[in-house]
């Protein structure tokens, strides 16, 4: 099923108008998430929005926003208050300016979106905004109210649509100088370097964002899988200590001489090694169904047999 949009309105530039829809770029759905139950009945834990000093539980409609300025004492606001001062929005995504990508601090990158064409009409107008913006080489930097707030959205061409990026207020963004100032003046010298640059070259590669795996994550479904199907968990095992280091000069050719091993052993070590795994979109599919309560006519001593993963079959189906 295709995703929700989040937001529909047109594209403006200048004169220039159509209808787009703006869909989320990113999703976290796919990670595994739990819930908190309790451990002796199996049974979801339920929290309730209670007065901190009575103790008493609070009906939805006697609770309002409240902005603290002092212990205990709150500036109350109400939600006729708020929609007062919400911005009205005007479902148009103005572009008010073209910047340099490199103008851009990445500090101020918040999320990516997708920005595509609404229903069958105003292609053409879409497709004239994202090739002026592609061949001028820049950003379009245009405003959106999103939950009744104004952002700025940076828009680049990406394939046959564009690319909006929520960007930061500068109140936002943290000023560096309060944390760099207590860093020491380091004079490094250029053996230092020179060994230091040696080792980023032999791990200089093109960045491939499929090679990279969330380890934690993959742990994550071995270990429900496991506990799935009734296996046993063991003790994970103590990491493996580096030995100690003199010096920084000596951990920089320890390190070179480590890498160096990397590359030779590299054709052997993929001849015995088992191929890691990746992870890839939909990682998730992998978790085998957990049910909350067990079926009726399963016997409690026997553990379900579990399931084949459907990640499993889906990669063997690509395999062959």
């Amino acid at each position: 099923m295709a995703p929700r949009a989040n937001w529909k309105g047109f594209l403006r530039l200048s004169l220039v108008t159509c209808p787009v829809a703006l869909y989320p770029a990113t999703s976290d759905t796919e990670k595994v998430s739990f819930n908190q139950i309790n451990r002796k009945t199996g049974h979801r834990i339920k929290y309730s929005r209670v007065d901190a000093d009575t103790g008493e539980e609070v009906a939805s409609e006697d609770i309002i926003k409240g902005y603290k300025v002092d212990t205990d004492t709150y500036i109350e606001v109400t939600k006729d208050e708020l929609e007062e001062v919400a911005l009205d929005s005007t479902h148009t995504i103005e572009i008010d300016e073209f910047v340099p990508r490199t103008d851009i601090d990445s500090r101020y990158l918040i999320r990516p979106y997708y920005l595509v064409p609404d229903g069958k009409v105003g292609h053409d107008a879409f497709a004239v905004i994202r090739e002026t913006v592609r061949a001028m080489n820049k950003v379009a930097i245009g405003r959106v109210v999103l939950t009744n707030r104004e952002h700025i959205i940076a828009l680049e061409p990406l394939g046959k649509g564009l690319m909006g990026t929520l960007l930061r207020y500068p109140y936002e963004v943290r000023g560096e100088a309060d944390y760099f100032d207590d860093i020491q003046d380091v004079k490094v010298t250029k053996d230092m370097l020179d060994l230091a640059r040696h080792i980023v070259d032999k791990k200089s590669a093109a960045f491939e964002p499929e090679k990279f795996e969330d380890h934690y994550e993959t742990a994550l479904v071995d270990l429900i899988n496991r506990k799935r199907s009734g296996m046993l968990t063991g003790a994970k095992p103590a990491p493996k200590s580096s030995g100690n280091v003199i010096n920084l000069m000596d951990a920089l050719k320890r390190s070179l001489s480590d890498t160096k091993g990397e590359v030779e052993e590299a054709p052997v070590a993929k001849t015995k090694a088992k191929k890691p795994k990746k992870r890839v979109e939909g990682q998730r599919e992998m978790l085998l169904p957990i049910a909350g309560k067990k079926p009726k006519e399963e016997k409690k001593d026997a553990p379900k047999k579990a399931e084949k993963p459907v990640r499993t079959a889906a990669r063997a189906k690509k395999a062959g």
